[in-house]
């Protein structure tokens, strides 16, 4: 097998003619391959090609590839040279790459209003969600009023199993939240109560933000990110493993044995969390309160009922119900919406979530708006 030479170049200046460039040697891919040997060759074919109308003569080339006509075309500026010498053999490389032109990598186009398509497109992603959300409430409706109009023949065991998982096996996270929160709420308020001899007003404050805010909030927060996944996750895995089409085939209905009883779990399990919710974080501003300003908790319990009127107690249990329901419908709006494939599922599970908490705190503003004046 014969060795294959060194590709070289020799260039010739000719003053006026602008010299003669000599290639030799071997102009294939395995001999270019070398970093060393690119580099000289394109610092020459470059000054080569800087010196004007030089003549090209490449019959001295042993043998040649398309990797190799490549480095010289593209040392040419993509056109041929007025005066070239061609081997038999290296015009069919040279045609084909004059056919194909020059290749470039497309450009994306910019344009000053772009932003008015990005923002209508997600104006109409926005618009696509919210008529399917009003539509899955609507199918709620529905289902519910077939629920009360035959309720044995309800789907009373998945009610039961939902208000297990999204109610009884969240104790234990939102008490632990809870008495954190009401720890660190009746901590810093005796801070600043201290300083302006209002200690006997901690009972005020902490009762007022534990029982009207803290409390329904905490506890749909964490019922979000706890039970809304986890619907949002169930309905994609049934998407995947194509239960759902199996359900429509034989005649299942979505709404009332998917939808239905995890929207009435979670209005009955949401006011019960908010109690418990409110009970911890109590004890734990109870306390801090002891620790601090050494209030006793027999004065903090016969202060409570005097500080916090019933009405700001039965806002804080209607905002537990909406916001479980709430989250129940946004968890299974996702979860119906997702693809049969992995990615979407982890995708939607996300954003079920992310829209959840959104929704929550949105409610929760409406709510500070409609009772402003109710409670005080």
């Amino acid at each position: 097998m014969p060795i294959a030479q060194e590709p070289s170049l020799t260039f010739q200046p000719g003053g006026a003619a602008g010299g003669t460039v000599t290639a030799d040697g071997t102009w294939q891919v395995h001999a270019l391959a070398h970093r060393k040997v690119i580099k000289a060759l394109s610092a020459r074919l470059d000054q080569a090609h800087k010196a004007g109308n030089a003549q090209w003569d490449l019959t001295a080339i042993d043998s040649m590839d398309h990797i190799g006509a490549q480095l010289f075309w593209q040392a040419w500026g993509y056109q041929r040279p007025a005066s070239l010498k061609l081997a038999p053999g290296q015009e069919e490389f040279f045609k084909r790459l004059e056919a194909t032109g020059k290749l470039e990598l497309p450009r994306t186009r910019t344009h000053h209003m772009d932003w008015v398509t990005t923002l209508g497109g997600g104006i109409l992603h926005f618009a696509e969600h919210l008529q399917g959300f009003v539509k899955l409430i609507g199918q709620v409706t529905q289902d519910a009023w077939r629920f009360l109009k035959s309720p044995i023949r309800g789907p009373w065991k998945e009610i039961s199993a939902n208000i297990f998982h999204a109610g009884f096996q969240a104790l234990g996270i939102t008490a632990l939240v809870g008495f954190l929160i009401g720890v660190v709420l009746s901590y810093l308020s005796a801070q600043q109560l201290r300083n302006f001899g209002g200690d006997i007003y901690l009972v005020n404050l902490l009762g007022m933000s534990v029982i009207r805010e803290l409390g329904p909030l905490l506890a749909a927060i964490l019922v979000a990110g706890r039970s809304g996944s986890s619907i949002t996750a169930q309905l994609g895995v049934m998407r995947v493993t194509e239960e759902l089409d199996a359900m429509l085939v034989m005649g299942i209905s979505h709404g009332f044995r998917l939808v239905l009883p995890k929207v009435v779990a979670l209005a009955i399990s949401m006011p019960l969390l908010v109690i418990w919710t409110d009970c911890m974080a109590l004890i734990g501003g109870m306390v801090s309160a002891k620790i601090e300003l050494n209030l006793s908790a027999r004065y903090f319990i016969q202060k409570l009922p005097d500080a916090v009127p019933l009405a700001n107690y039965m806002i804080g249990l209607g905002k537990g119900a909406v916001f479980g329901m709430l989250i129940a419908l946004v968890s299974c709006h996702f979860g119906l919406r997702i693809q049969p494939n992995t990615e979407s599922l982890g995708r939607g599970t996300t954003t079920s979530v992310v829209t959840a908490i959104t929704v929550v705190i949105l409610a929760d503003a409406v709510f500070a708006i409609v009772f402003n004046g109710v409670g005080f």
